[in-house]
């Protein structure tokens, strides 16, 4: 491995995956677990993190979320997530070109490839487990919605666990994070990450360049592109 080596942080949701709309229907179980009831109002994701989806769920229907919500959401997320995993196959896929992409950066050597999502660690492992993306990734150093609630704090909670695992220093000269919404640029910038963006999700190329992205592929497919966009995030740092 390189030293010192590269941090590359996958989102998942949009990025690597297409959920096919399970994981909406994941947190309306989980709404139905916590109040009883099903959901009168839509789930909104669009990047955050599981609890603080949850709790917006909550408010928007008059519902005050428990004081112990955030350690609730890391055993009620899996428990309304693992029995929609077959239709999750069934709808759902690998994004084109997430596996070639995830080889690729593998065969570069001196990468550690792990994930920086807003969904608990055990339901983020289960949706790549679905569709086989999790050889190469290192779940035991990413950043997880069952870390922390506030999506750019899970970038330096990824850095600490890759530094004590490989013995090396983890911060922006060497971590990038690769999403597909406008709130992984924010985590990217705010925590302490290069930002590379996938127009895969809902946001286009030129969203996700107003959003504060240093580089943009269309998708996974792009390889090369991507690899390059990577590369070069890392070597052209601002000057101090």
């Amino acid at each position: 491995m390189r030293s010192p080596p590269l941090l590359l942080l996958w989102d998942v949701d949009g990025t690597l995956i297409d959920n096919g709309g399970v994981s909406k229907e994941a947190y309306s179980l989980a709404y139905e677990l916590l109040t009883g009831a099903a959901p009168r109002h839509p789930v909104i994701t669009g990047g955050q993190t599981d609890p603080a989806i949850l709790r917006s769920l909550l408010a928007r229907h008059g519902v005050q979320a428990p004081r112990n919500l955030f350690d609730l959401v890391s055993n009620i997320m899996p428990r309304a997530l693992e029995p929609l995993i077959p239709r999750l196959r069934a709808v759902g896929g690998a994004l084109p070109g997430a596996r070639e992409a995830i080889d690729r950066f593998i065969s570069e050597g001196g990468v550690v490839q792990s994930v920086l999502t807003g969904n608990v660690a055990q339901n983020a492992r289960s949706k790549l487990l679905a569709f086989g993306l999790h050889d190469g990734i290192d779940f035991d150093v990413g950043g997880f919605g069952s870390d922390s609630e506030t999506r750019a704090t899970l970038v330096g909670v990824a850095q600490r666990r890759a530094a004590g695992k490989y013995g090396a220093t983890f911060d922006s000269s060497n971590t990038v994070l690769v999403g597909d919404t406008p709130r992984d640029i924010e985590a990217g910038r705010v925590g302490g990450a290069r930002a590379v963006a996938v127009a895969s999700g809902d946001y286009d190329v030129a969203c996700l360049c107003e959003a504060g992205a240093e580089a943009v592929v269309h998708d996974l497919r792009c390889t090369e592109d991507l690899v390059m966009a990577v590369t070069s995030v890392v070597a052209n740092l601002p000057s101090t």
